[in-house]
């Protein structure tokens, strides 16, 4: 499922991560059953590279994110970072990795601390890891606003006075703050106007080039993925149901239900004609998944087979894998 470059070090790795939440019901509230928000995650990112993790709200990308990030700790599987095992170290241990791992937030509006000043919201991280101080700080602060497009007039300005795509820079500088390796954009352009997440797009891509950053770009517009990634996971019912390089999953996709993902990208012209593949039904609960294959119940193909048995992930090139019974041709 990793379809990385076979002489690449990997950067991170999931080896068959899970989380399940817990959910209790009843007068005396008794434990009932498990939420299965991400059910058996494995692949691999390469330093410098893209990945994108795209699919439905409630598909377990978010929660793939938080887990990454050790913001949430998994049910099963393990989570290696620079061949560090994050998975069971102590919070002493975490607190020394933590500058290494940066969050870009889904909405600029409540990520920011109102009763704070931008100089206070990015020099934060600095002064909690004691990165810099006093003149260094105030100097690191201006450089990092520049970084993003905004300048030293803005330092004491408080995120009321700012326009979204300026929040948004603000949240970008402040995770670029202690220079990470990886970065996870959790939606980080949905909140945002079309011709906005144009800019704020383009300014992740320059940013990584300078600093050789390594993004986890999680959405559910196909489009933004496609201009973001280099690799593509498409995640259903918390599982990757098809992986690929970006080029070849828009190409030749593998899975019904990425097909339908990429149906759904709106024309860029208006004469233009594609058929739009429209799923019937909603995604299914994690508290309660269909047995089989778990898209079988919105899938237009669907066999026999798919309701009895779990399809296994098959990988149909070094760099495209996909798990469904009767793969796309």
């Amino acid at each position: 499922m990793n379809a990385a470059a076979p002489d690449a070090k990997p950067l991170l790795e999931l080896k068959h991560v899970k989380k399940w939440f817990a959910y209790r019901s009843g007068i005396l509230f008794k434990k009932t059953g498990y939420i299965r928000a991400v059910d058996g995650l494995s692949f691999t990112v390469n330093k410098g590279e893209t990945l994108g993790i795209v699919g439905e709200s409630g598909s377990g990308k978010s929660t793939a994110g938080q887990l990454i990030l050790q913001l949430q700790e998994p049910t099963e599987g393990e989570i290696w970072f620079e061949q560090r095992k994050l998975t069971g170290m102590s919070p002493k241990q975490l607190r020394a990795v933590r500058s290494e791992l940066q969050l870009i937030f889904q909405d600029p509006y409540t990520s920011l601390n109102p009763r704070m000043t931008v100089k206070d919201i990015i020099a934060e991280p600095l002064s909690v890891h004691r990165a810099a101080e006093g003149r260094q700080l105030h100097r690191r602060v201006a450089e990092l606003l520049h970084e993003v497009g905004l300048g030293e007039h803005h330092l004491n300005r408080y995120p009321h006075e700012f326009s979204g795509g300026q929040r948004q820079r603000i949240g970008i500088a402040r995770a670029l703050a202690l220079r990470p390796k990886l970065i996870v954009c959790d939606e980080a352009v949905s909140a945002l106007d079309v011709s906005i997440q144009a800019q704020i797009l383009n300014l992740l891509k320059k940013l990584q080039k300078e600093y050789g950053l390594t993004f986890i770009f999680i959405a559910h517009g196909m489009g933004s993925v496609k201009f973001m990634s280099d690799r593509i996971a498409v995640m259903y019912l918390g599982k990757i149901v098809e992986l690929a390089r970006r080029d070849e999953l828009f190409a030749r996709p593998k899975h019904p239900y990425t097909q339908a993902l990429l149906s759904a990208i709106p024309v860029s012209h208006p004469r233009e004609k594609k058929e739009r593949i429209v799923l019937q039904g909603e995604l299914p609960s994690p508290a309660n998944p269909p047995g089989g294959c778990g898209f079988h119940t919105r899938c237009p193909i669907a066999k026999d087979i798919c309701r009895r048995e779990a399809p296994v992930f098959r990988q149909y090139s070094d760099s495209h894998g996909a798990s469904c019974h009767f793969p796309l041709q």
